[in-house]
């Protein structure tokens, strides 16, 4: 590293990031270290899928890191940790819904360019007026040819942005290929999972924790809701090839029987209500002393999974059932 700059690979931990970086080492060509930036909600599939590769660029001497960004000013809020607990304090949904920028700034960019901002080698660089090579992993394809486009023309002192996929001209199903040949499995798409840009058959796939979690985001948000159904935005009609779906993934995963209906139901009618109480009940302590958001969404599953099991067993569930409220 003494005679070139710093390299990181900027790691998604999906399908077109894991195939640079198989090929990268496969080359020979230097990686010093990779970055996966946590949101605290990505898909369970993926995160299955992080230790795995982890140790594959272990074994290659290819050091990794997991870093998250830390919220701080809670204001009067109970304590949160991640996008989806984010998303149900403020009672709202990812930005994208809106037709907003993406999540990414903050929860992936940000917090990899703070971890690198203490890390010695792109210190010595900077102090050096040389840039850290940053990879990333854009495919080929029309979408990230947009992505490419646009960020291209981006200048940043601090890093100097390598593309190696497009260098190579290799679509995801190029990728997909070359993560195979390396005998790892293929990983999911890389994004949270109630990103609006989920696909349905990337619904389907999800677990129940992650689609309540998906049903009570929609149900906390809508009494805000304007212009759209829910994360989906508007309903798609299924012309032109496109998927039918309706604008709320609640709608889809009662459609599809994701969830019992009477699950989607109490969820709708009483965790809103109960997740105000608490966010209340906390209020009332100094911040240090409030009970942190993911105490009461253990709190929530626990509940479910219990009367989801007196369901299944054709114990009668009384309609106001809710979590602990405090």
């Amino acid at each position: 590293m003494a005679d070139r700059p710093p390299v990181i690979a900027a790691w998604g931990a999906g399908v077109d990031s894991t195939a640079m970086i198989v090929e990268l080492a496969e080359r020979g060509e230097p990686i010093d270290m990779v970055l996966f930036a946590d949101p605290g909600a990505a898909k369970s599939a993926t995160y299955a899928f992080i230790p795995l590769f982890r140790a594959w660029m272990s074994e290659r001497g290819i050091a990794s890191e997991i870093v998250r960004y830390q919220p701080r000013n809670f204001k009067h809020w109970p304590p949160y940790a991640g996008i989806a607990e984010n998303m149900l304090t403020n009672a709202t949904l990812p930005s994208v819904v809106f037709g907003g920028g993406s999540c990414s700034q903050k929860w992936k960019a940000a917090p990899q360019d703070a971890w690198t901002a203490q890390w010695e080698p792109a210190r010595r660089c900077w102090d050096a007026g040389g840039r850290v090579v940053k990879l990333i992993g854009y495919d080929a394809s029309g979408r990230d040819t947009q992505r490419y486009h646009h960020a291209v023309g981006c200048e940043d002192p601090r890093y100097a942005y390598r593309y190696p996929l497009r260098e190579w001209e290799w679509s995801r199903a190029d990728c997909e290929a070359r993560i195979a040949r390396a005998g790892l499995p293929v990983p999911p798409k890389s994004s949270c999972y109630f990103c609006g840009s989920i696909k349905p058959d990337e619904v389907l796939e999800l677990s129940t924790e992650e689609l309540r979690i998906i049903v009570l985001m929609e149900a906390r948000a809508k009494p805000r809701l304007r212009n759209v159904e829910g994360l989906w935005r508007k309903p798609v009609l299924g012309r032109r090839g496109a998927t039918p779906r309706p604008g709320s993934i609640t709608e889809f995963i009662r459609e599809r029987g994701l969830l019992s209906p009477a699950e989607v139901d109490r969820i709708i009618e009483t965790a809103p209500l109960a997740l105000l109480d608490f966010q209340a009940a906390q209020a009332a302590f100094l911040s240090e002393q409030r009970v942190p958001m993911g105490r009461w969404l253990d709190d929530f599953h626990r509940a479910s999974d219990a009367l989801a099991e007196d369901h299944h067993h054709g114990t009668e569930i009384p309609a106001n059932s809710a979590p602990n409220r405090h």
